[in-house]
């Protein structure tokens, strides 16, 4: 059980990974003092482990306090908690910034990435 978790959650940090690594690529900012930190593989694995872990303990906070305004928004109000959850991300990355239609963008694209993710790795149950 343990084991699957785990697992699961090295899965969710490779993909995070990739994805961190797509949109801070295409929509995001390394300041000049971090050019050589952002061209290593390392800067993308932290990334996406702090993004795996803002989603794995930060979002199903918020999502449970955000609950009214889900119901009444039918959901839309997802869009703002993954942009949230992205823009929380790039704060705590060092040397990173991002627009607010870069944090935009960037929520989408992981949106789809988890999608197609998703859709080609069957869950194990």
């Amino acid at each position: 059980m343990v084991k699957k978790q785990f697992l699961g959650f090295i899965f969710k940090w490779l993909i995070s990974s990739i994805a961190m690594y797509v949109c801070i690529n295409l929509f995001g900012k390394v300041n000049d003092g971090g050019r050589f930190i952002a061209s290593s593989w390392w800067f993308y694995a932290l990334a996406g482990l702090v993004y795996a872990l803002v989603n794995t303990i930060l979002k199903p906070l918020v999502t449970l306090f955000a609950l009214p305004v889900l119901v009444i928004t039918l959901g839309l109000f997802t869009i703002i908690i993954n942009m949230l959850m992205v823009a929380v991300t790039i704060w705590i990355m060092p040397d990173v910034g991002m627009s607010f239609w870069g944090v935009f963008f960037s929520c989408i694209v992981i949106s789809l990435i988890n999608f197609l993710v998703n859709l080609a790795v069957p869950s194990v149950k």
